[in-house]
């Protein structure tokens, strides 16, 4: 297929999220596949990180569907960086994400070009940083989500080809801990640990996990101390929290407040930083009622899941245009240097993505 050959040109150019060379060099070979289908490209020009492509089609009164990916990975140079193929598979940074379903997509387009001659109220966005947290994008991405009444993300496709309607929010946050040092044999009492008050909010931090509904609190890093016989005068906890329904998160904000403001070890201040980086990608009733008109039209049930990891269809939904993720091929082994995407999958879903363009256009999705 072509497109493997294409989907081979776009992996072996690194795009490492802070790899900004790399990025724009491939957001140039999109530039090019974009503009022979009648796309114009708005571009969003950043310093330190590649820049964020809209790609954007001819206007009519009708409704509009945006198609969301990114263009980075999260391999720096000289780390993961060959394309290779087997009868089944393809391998290499970003076959499933998520270059290949960005191919998938452009491949999909193409189908509408070549059967209707131009495309109009259907765009791509392609954004640099959604593996580093979409921290830069995030704001283009929600701005821009208010023009459309629909969004398609091509992250990969679950094992049986579901379609992903659900996400867990996700928020990574620090508390900086101020003790106060003094000598660990001489002057004990003088000092103020802050290594132990730390050791008092990690358990209150864990035990705002509620696995029942979903919700979990990591503390994944501790840092703290200056050696065995100095009392600690600081110490500082980087933890992620993930959670599926915005009650939750709600919940586990008003705790956070709490635990940071109580001292356990008298003397201490704390302090916290970070916040959510993507809220709670939630099913909704316009999302299921988008998934529905897809599903009349195509004539079959599209399998369905939720996942706890996030994408940028959390940015898109959180603020409120219906979001169905998932669109890309079917891999497995992504961030890691097993990377693979199964090449039958491809076929399935620039099918799929066709036959939903299709309806969108004629107006019956």
């Amino acid at each position: 297929m072509e497109y493997f050959d294409e989907l081979k040109e776009l992996v072996e150019i690194n795009s490492y999220t802070k790899n900004k060379k790399g990025v724009d060099k491939n957001g140039t070979i999109y530039e090019s596949k974009m503009a022979k289908l009648g796309f114009t490209c708005r571009v969003f020009e950043r310093e330190h990180i590649g820049n964020h492509l809209l790609f954007q089609s001819q206007k009519t009164q009708k409704k509009k569907l945006l198609l969301l990916g990114h263009m980075d990975t999260v391999f720096p140079e000289g780390t993961f960086c060959n394309f290779k193929e087997d009868k089944d598979w393809v391998y290499g940074p970003g076959v499933c994400d998520m270059k290949g379903g960005n191919i998938v997509a452009i491949e999909a387009l193409r189908n509408i070009h070549k059967k209707y001659g131009k495309i109009q109220d259907i765009d791509l966005m392609l954004v640099s940083d959604e593996e580093g947290g979409s921290d830069n994008s995030k704001f283009v991405t929600a701005k821009i989500a208010e023009n459309y009444d629909y969004c398609m993300v091509y992250e990969a496709a679950g094992e049986n080809l579901e379609v992903v309607t659900a996400r867990k929010g996700a928020g990574t946050f620090y508390i900086d801990i101020e003790g106060k040092a003094a000598h660990a044999g001489n002057n004990y009492k003088l000092g103020i640990d802050a290594n132990l008050e730390a050791a008092y909010k990690i358990q209150e931090l864990i035990n705002l996990t509620n696995l029942d509904k979903g919700t979990t609190v990591n503390v994944g890093k501790i840092e703290g101390g200056v050696g065995p016989n100095t009392i600690s005068p600081c110490s500082k906890l980087t933890f992620e929290v993930r959670y599926i329904h915005i009650s939750e998160r709600d919940r586990v904000l008003k705790k956070l407040d709490k635990i940071v403001n109580t001292s356990h070890v008298k003397g201490t201040s704390s302090y916290l930083r970070g916040g959510i980086q993507r809220d709670a990608m939630e099913e909704n009733g316009a999302q299921m009622k988008f998934l529905k008109n897809i599903e009349n039209y195509i004539g079959e049930k599209l399998p369905t899941e939720s996942r706890g990891g996030v994408s940028d269809a959390n940015i898109i939904s959180s603020h409120g245009t219906p979001a169905l993720d998932g669109f890309g091929p079917f891999g497995d082994g992504d961030h890691t240097s097993h990377e693979r995407a199964l090449k039958n999958s491809f076929a399935q879903r620039i099918n799929l993505s066709t036959k939903i363009f299709e309806g969108f256009l004629e107006g019956k999705i």
